[in-house]
């Protein structure tokens, strides 16, 4: 028994030795914090995998508890403080936090123990942070006791046992996925229920302020934060408030139908007053971004093999290398993009395919010094083997009810139920996407093979998601597309090339770090899954982190098909007629930079040599020099 804060100064923690005065080198601790860049990231990362396995030995002692305590009595204790309380009682008094913390601690023990152990090991192994847990233990509830419930905590653990990188997005996206294309009925009966009791409220709060809120559709969240941030952006550079406080101001003055207007009262500003409802009702399209597939859209049914037994969704199968061609064809077949008006004039927009539907509401096209996205719909698609079904091993275990899933930008995903209801809107319009024949899609525009094409715009955000730099949660749609080999304008073939495997998404963020920066990051084909690719991010100082495990391809994986053209050779400079030489790159520098970030993925691609196969070199990496 501990004695610690009866009366004892100084008092040592429980356990008796204070952790500061433990022995660091038993412990795998840097001896000393005078290290080197590379020590101290080092020590980081180790500490993280060290801090995962002590969250895991806490879980452990608290579902020791919850067995020693309340196990053999939960079902049957109906006191007002039962046993559950007294054990959460007990944690909460050792540790100096509220009961609620404590019954949150508890209760994630036991989730962990009973419903997610694979997952529990991976946070033991430190392949998964403490963070990331807490998500996955909430966004799993509904599946406690379901048939399917080992089979959920073992397509997570594999999912994060795979090499590359996680953010909080992609972890609930992942979760939110295996659980909807599970339990379909369970999905829409609490949807239906939260569309009954949406609300609208406001709160007291400090220093005379308060809270405003309300509760709506994902979708109708999404066209109001974009309204309101548009007409927030009504001002100048001088401008004093902050990006929070003039979306506030917005609101407020969109609800009364009042101007808005800068606050910086310089007599030349051109933004003093602004006319809100004009600002509204003139703004461009707005479109929220969600694909999905054709199996989502017609709606549940079951999923069997060959031989009779039920698959699960969540493992659709790939295509071979060699069924490329083929694949390409059965995409072109049902490509359809749905548009939706709304009555306010605000437009939402859904591309379809025969596996990638990306449905919607548009944002504006964001141009960036490596790629300007095209100020027209987005589209996306993929193969009708998006959502097919896996086998399951147990003979008992019920078939499984496919009803897919869909993803909408910075909102995650979504059920079945919840994209068909998108699209039976009937102002709902169909668009395709590609000629109906196995022709690839253009991958650049026509007169400018700088720029991608509609196309290609809409597959890297759908592929991508999100910004693929590891841990950041910014929505592709809402970024930048970046050449992640510098595009050479003046010699596009030396450059890198604008095709699928030469983009990436990235937040403004990560671009300008990639641009300005000493970062270098690179992706190129995986030899092992032929139409995806692996990414790799390095810092100054030579360290190298995969990219993200999790994208658009685990979530529709028949991405993996859609093929695009070779870039078209035009971008050189015409002869001068003057006589005069082609002009020389103003930058040397840059370039030098450029050319030593080649090598450098050149060396990287070498180096890492991912599941004993080493990756190929890419076709526009010049010789060294």
């Amino acid at each position: 028994m501990s004695d610690r804060g009866v009366g004892a100064v100084n008092a040592p923690q429980v356990g008796g030795v204070a952790w500061a005065t433990r022995d660091h080198t038993a412990m795998g601790l840097p001896a000393s914090f005078d290290l080197p860049v590379g020590g101290h990231l080092d020590a980081l990362a180790d500490l993280a995998a060290g801090a995962a396995y002590l969250e895991w030995r806490r879980y452990r002692h608290a579902a020791a508890l919850h067995t020693d305590l309340v196990l053999a009595e939960e079902d049957r204790d109906e006191r007002a403080v039962d046993a559950f309380a007294q054990c959460a009682a007990r944690i909460a008094t050792t540790l100096s936090v509220s009961q609620y913390v404590a019954e949150r601690i508890l209760d994630s023990a036991v989730a962990l123990r009973d419903r997610l152990p694979r997952v529990f090991e991976c946070l033991r192994d430190g392949v998964v942070s403490p963070t990331f847990i807490r998500t996955i233990v909430s966004r799993t509830e509904l599946i406690h006791g379901r048939s399917y419930q080992g089979l959920v905590d073992a397509d997570i653990a594999d999912a994060l046992r795979k090499p590359g990188s996680w953010s909080t997005g992609r972890v609930r996206d992942l979760c939110d996925q295996m659980v909807y294309r599970r339990d379909p009925d369970a999905v829409r009966e609490r949807r239906d229920d939260a569309l009954k009791g949406r609300c609208f409220f406001t709160e007291a709060g400090l220093d005379g302020m308060a809270t405003v809120g309300a509760t709506m559709s994902a979708e109708q969240a999404a066209i109001v934060a974009r309204v309101v941030e548009r007409l927030a952006a009504q001002v100048c550079r001088h401008d004093s408030r902050t990006k929070t406080a003039r979306a506030s101001d917005a609101l407020f003055a969109l609800v009364k139908h009042a101007p808005f207007g800068c606050d910086c009262a310089r007599p030349d500003c051109t933004f003093a007053v602004v006319d809100a409802d004009e600002v509204a009702a003139n703004a461009a399209r707005i479109v929220i971004h969600v694909v999905t597939d054709t199996t989502t859209l017609t709606g549940p049914v079951i999923a069997t093999t060959t031989e009779g037994a039920a698959e699960p969704a969540a493992h659709a199968r790939n295509q071979d290398a060699d069924t490329t061609a083929t694949a390409g064809e059965r995409v072109s077949a049902d490509q359809v993009v749905v548009e939706e008006r709304t009555a306010d004039g605000v437009a939402a927009e859904s591309v379809s395919t025969k596996d990638v539907a990306a449905e919607g509401v548009a944002a504006e096209a964001v141009a960036t010094d490596e790629v300007a996205a095209e100020d027209v719909p987005a589209e996306a698609a993929t193969d009708e083997d998006a959502v097919e079904a896996a086998a399951v091993e147990a003979p008992d275990v019920e078939p499984e009810l496919v009803d897919g899933v869909g993803y909408i930008a910075g909102l995650g995903i979504v059920s079945g139920a919840h994209i068909r209801d998108l699209a039976a809107d009937p102002a709902a319009v169909i668009r395709p996407l590609g000629d109906g024949t196995d022709t690839p899609l253009p991958a650049t525009q026509p007169a400018d093979p700088y720029r991608p094409s509609a196309a290609l715009n809409t597959y890297i955000r759908a592929r991508d998601q999100y910004c693929t730099w590891p841990g950041c949660t910014t929505p592709a749609w809402d970024g930048d597309l970046d050449h992640i080999t510098e595009y050479d304008h003046h010699n596009p073939e030396r450059g890198g090339q604008t095709t699928a495997t030469g983009l990436g998404a990235k937040c403004r963020f990560h671009h300008l770090l990639k641009t300005f920066g000493d970062f270098v990051d690179d992706q190129y084909p995986d030899p092992d899954h032929p139409g995806r690719i692996i990414r790799t991010f390095t810092i100054p100082e030579g360290r190298t982190v995969l990219g993200p495990a999790y994208t658009g391809h685990d979530t529709h994986p028949g991405l993996d098909m859609i093929v695009f053209g070779d870039p078209p050779g035009a971008g050189k400079k015409k002869p001068s007629t003057s006589g005069e030489s082609e002009p020389t790159r103003p930058a040397p520098r840059t370039e030098q930079k450029h050319a030593r970030r080649r090598q450098e993925r050149n060396r990287n691609r070498l180096r890492n040599n991912l599941n004993g196969v080493a990756p190929p070199e890419a076709e526009d990496t010049p010789p060294p020099f």
